[in-house]
């Protein structure tokens, strides 16, 4: 397992764990703060809180490579 894949794995659990402080992005799909008001990938400020959805979703993206490119992926 790359250090990536770990990676993900960690933040999915913390998720799990904590999906109420969660919400999904409806444009992108990123899962962000529940505080965030606009998403730091795409900029929608549209989001699912449901904690169903957010952990269904912290499972399909710990599964997954990343696909998305993040504002810390511009800084490098």
């Amino acid at each position: 397992m790359t250090p990536m894949q770990q990676s993900r794995l960690d933040k999915a659990k913390l998720i799990i764990d904590r999906p109420a402080d969660f919400k999904v992005c409806e444009a992108c799909g990123s899962i962000v703060s529940e505080t965030t008001a606009a998403c730091p990938n795409c900029n929608a400020y549209r989001f699912d809180a449901n904690p169903d959805y957010v952990v269904e979703q912290a499972v399909l993206l710990a599964s997954r490579e990343q696909r998305s490119v993040t504002p810390e992926d511009l800084e490098k």
